[in-house]
């Protein structure tokens, strides 16, 4: 991390957070990119790339289940962790931010959806 800088400065294809891990925080990427992939039998699959601004993560403001998925920089990628206690203070002082995250929350669970649909129809076309 450079002096100065808030966050953490990860390399190309370091990992964030990984799938299975404890999950007590989430991530804000301030610059660059990260990719999101799940592990699968037969390898990973990517199920999105995150840019700055975008956070990941989040869930474990909410659950304390293991991580969903892993998450790795595509090139370097400064990324801010915050845990539970510092997402409420700010919460607190600007109520604006949890409904923005429950906006995100809800768009990728429209998402994840259409794409169950599109699958499923693929799958019975197969039939």
């Amino acid at each position: 991390m450079r002096v100065g800088d808030l966050g953490r400065t990860y390399r190309d294809g370091e990992v964030v957070i990984r799938q299975g891990e404890r999950a007590d925080c989430m991530y804000i990427v301030q610059e660059g990119q990260v990719e999101v992939v799940a592990e699968a039998a037969n390898g990973d699959v990517r199920l999105g790339v995150l840019e700055a601004g975008n956070v990941f993560g989040e869930m474990a403001l909410f659950s304390r289940a293991p991580r969903s998925a892993t998450v790795r920089a595509l090139g370097e990628t400064r990324v801010l962790r915050v845990d539970k206690e510092g997402f409420l203070k700010r919460m607190h002082e600007d109520p604006s931010l949890a409904f923005r995250i429950l906006q995100k929350m809800a768009d990728r669970i429209r998402t994840l959806d259409a794409e169950i649909v599109r699958l499923m129809g693929a799958q019975e076309g197969r039939s």
